[in-house]
This record gives structure tokens, C-alpha cells and sequence, in this order.
């Protein structure tokens, strides 16, 4: 039988203060900085999930919703929403979070991580256990986004 394990098993969060070497020549956050700590907090996902090592197959998605400036709190979310047979869909949500504990988001991105072995050849994951509702929207708004991948592979972009 094989290994299940629930989304809150693999969860992370990570949190950052703005620094004057975070930002970009306009003062706000620079996007690759956060793209860096968003593929961080994905891998991490998928290490805790896959116990195993993982490789960044795609980037999905990545939607900058608004800036953040020096000082701010960054947090991170990180969340399996999909498992294939050796591969996950992890989303990252990124917060702004105001002194008082408020988040307000600021970007949504969703990474594809392939669990590998000692060789870096694929490898079969844990499957998932979907709880609740809001889980199960997940799932299925992976599998939506994993057939556009497909479609976008088959047209060639």
C-alpha cells in the first residue's frame, strides 16, 4: 500500500523583513528575490511531502499583485495542492503582514517539483489526502492547470 499523507504534513512558512538589498532601483521588493524565496519554499514543500530530494520542473504561474517596500514583513505559504505519480503542484501565497499580524497578499504562484533519487531520476511520491472543500478546489484546479501545461507543450509554448 502506498504512503498518504495529508497537505498540513508538508506546509510551510517562511518569513522575511525587508531589506535594503531586497529591493530594486524603485524601492520596492525586487521580483527576483521573491521568485528565488518562492522556488526555496516550494522545494522545501515538495522535500517534506516526497522525503526525498526534488528538482523545480515548471513555473506554473506567478502573479505579482502588488509591491512591497523596505521594513515590510514578507510571509511565505507554502502548500502541496496536486500529486502525480512523481510529481507536485506547491502553491505559494506571499503576504505583506502589517505590525498589528494583518496580511494583505502580494503574489500567488504556483511551482511544479519532481521528487528524485540518488541518480536524479524520478521518483514516486506519497499520494495526497484531500480534506475539506477547500483542498478539494485545489486538486481540481491543478488538474486544470496541468492539462493547460499540456496543451501549451503540445502547441509548442
Amino acid at each position: 500500500m502506498q504512503k498518504t499523507k495529508k497537505v498540513s504534513d508538508s506546509m510551510v512558512e517562511q518569513i522575511f523583513q525587508l531589506r535594503p538589498e531586497h529591493l530594486n532601483g524603485a524601492g520596492r521588493l525586487f521580483g527576483g528575490r521573491l521568485m528565488e524565496w518562492i522556488d526555496e519554499v516550494a522545494g522545501l514543500v515538495a522535500i517534506r511531502h516526497s522525503e526525498s530530494d526534488v528538482v523545480t520542473a515548471a513555473v506554473d504561474n506567478l502573479k505579482f499583485i502588488r509591491g512591497a517596500y523596505q521594513d515590510d514583513l514578507i510571509v511565505l505559504i507554502g502548500r502541496i495542492t496536486y500529486v502525480g505519480r512523481t510529481s507536485m503542484e506547491v502553491r505559494v501565497d506571499t503576504y505583506v503582514e502589517s505590525l498589528d499580524g494583518m496580511r494583505r497578499p502580494i503574489n500567488r504562484a504556483y511551482f511544479i517539483e519532481v521528487a528524485v533519487d540518488k541518480n536524479n531520476r524520478p521518483k514516486p511520491v506519497p499520494r495526497l489526502e484531500i480534506e475539506g472543500e477547500g483542498q478539494k478546489a485545489d486538486w481540481q484546479g491543478a488538474i486544470k492547470r496541468k492539462e493547460m501545461r499540456l496543451q501549451r507543450a503540445k502547441e509548442g509554448f
